[in-house]
């Protein structure tokens, strides 16, 4: 009984193995491609088409223009001490040793409260400079 089992196990495995030999055979002679083009696109450029049946066109888009920064990394406002002027890092030490002094906005000291609206009038000047700027990016 277990040797007719082996043996229509084996009747049933042949064709099997047979095909799996005919595919990998197939397979050796087709071989990859003979060229693969790799094309970056811009904008509504179209994809081209393969020249022949050997070549493989592989597109991809690059946004709208390969010269514009990407609208995630526009605008970007960097308050880090590398991104301000020396003017702007004089300013602020200035206007930090000058507390007590007239228009400084200090509690500290003879007419330290005078420099209080000044410094939110220029906050508030400042404030509708950023915003009409960005009104002005967006198209």
């Amino acid at each position: 009984m277990i040797v007719r089992l082996l043996v229509a196990a084996a009747l049933l495995a042949g064709p099997a193995i047979a095909q799996d030999s005919k595919q990998a055979q197939d397979a050796d002679q087709s071989g990859p491609p003979k060229r693969v083009r790799s094309i970056l696109l811009y904008g509504k450029e179209e994809c081209p088409k393969p020249q022949n049946e050997d070549e493989i066109v592989v597109c991809a888009s690059g946004g709208e223009s390969p010269y514009r920064i990407p609208k995630e990394f526009r605008n970007q406002r960097k308050d880090d001490a590398a991104s301000q002027a020396w003017t702007n890092r004089v300013e602020m030490v200035e206007e930090v040793n000058r507390a007590g002094l007239p228009n400084s906005c200090s509690p500290v000291g003879t007419g330290g409260q005078t420099g209080c609206t000044r410094s939110a009038i220029r906050q508030w000047y400042q404030e509708r400079l950023e915003q009409k700027a960005k009104d002005a990016a967006i198209p």
